[in-house]
């Protein structure tokens, strides 16, 4: 297994800047963002993607470097309800196919996104129960007429330009944990599989090992991110784990996440990758930093020293 960090940690850097911090860190690679939700200006693919010479430079710069590219990202919503919302997703999700196949890179990271309850909503509306029966409703008309017709004809693209799909498992969209992802497997094809992220399973309270002991069963993880959940228990044991306080408002919140070993010890993180190796994933893990409580240079460099140690 090789270590990485994603990007837009370093969005107020240049790359080269950035790619020299990857090497301090002692890090194997970058997995880029494109665009989307997490913004980024090192590598916007819809710019990128028609610029040669602008290719060529990136690629130099991580060979000069000694650097892989673990994955490009393009975290969106290319189901929005909102026509010019979901266009605009959609747009930068297969430039970065596109991109990622001149690159010979063979991973993208991306959300499900997530559609309304109708085709006159304006807004995503996540499912999260089955009862009272609108719900199911929504449920089933989101898959049969949004997700299923999309992600079919995606996963077909993908599979055109040699690119495999690696879905985060996300609350707040269709696809969010083991069952729904498989879902979405089944009719989108085998390439599309998940990028792991245990930081938005802890706080579902599922179980890591267990998860990717399914998902290795299915040939489904692509790709892994680094990323820890701490819980304040006083406010858990009143409000429980579904959590809507922004995440600025860390005292006031049932959980946050945290930089790799804050919330669960060292141990927990080295099982838990020993269940990667021991299911056969032998890719990229990669560091992504959204912890509002250390600065990042802190937070990368302990998130390294952890991963490190556990490899």
């Amino acid at each position: 297994m090789k270590l990485a960090v994603f990007s837009p940690v370093f969005s107020s850097i240049a790359l080269d800047e950035a790619l020299i911090e990857v090497n301090r860190l002692g890090l194997d690679g970058l997995e880029l963002a494109t665009g989307g939700y997490p913004g980024n200006d090192h590598c916007y693919s819809k710019r990128l993607l028609y610029d040669p010479e602008g290719i060529e430079r990136l690629l130099t710069a991580f060979y000069e470097h000694d650097l892989q590219i673990s994955a490009l990202s393009c975290h969106g919503n290319p189901l929005h309800p909102q026509r010019e919302k979901a266009d605009e997703f959609h747009s930068v999700w297969r430039s970065t196919v596109l991109l990622a196949e001149k690159l010979g890179v063979d991973t993208v990271n991306c959300f499900s996104g997530c559609p309304g309850d109708s085709s006159n909503s304006r807004y995503p509306n996540w499912v999260t129960c089955s009862w009272p029966e609108d719900y199911s409703e929504i449920l089933h008309w989101q898959w049969e007429e949004s997700v299923i017709p999309y992600w079919k004809e995606e996963g077909a693209f993908a599979r055109d330009h040699g690119v495999k799909i690696a879905i985060e498992m996300h609350p707040g969209f269709v696809v969010y944990n083991t069952e729904s992802l498989l879902r979405l497997r089944s009719v989108a094809g085998s390439n599309l599989g998940c990028n792991f992220d245990p930081s938005h399973l802890f706080w579902q309270q599922a179980d890591p090992d267990t998860v990717i002991r399914a998902l290795a069963d299915n040939n489904a993880l692509y790709h892994v991110h680094a990323k820890d959940t701490a819980f304040n228990k006083e406010i858990l044991s009143v409000n429980g784990v579904l959590e809507i306080k922004g995440a600025d408002k860390v005292s006031e919140r049932a959980w946050n996440f945290r930089t790799v070993g804050r919330g669960h010890d060292e141990g927990f993180w080295r099982e838990m990758i020993s269940t990667m190796k021991d299911a056969g994933y032998d890719g990229f893990i990669s560091i992504e930093h959204e912890d509002r409580l250390i600065d990042n240079e802190t937070g990368l460099e302990e998130a390294a020293s952890v991963l490190r140690r556990c490899l």
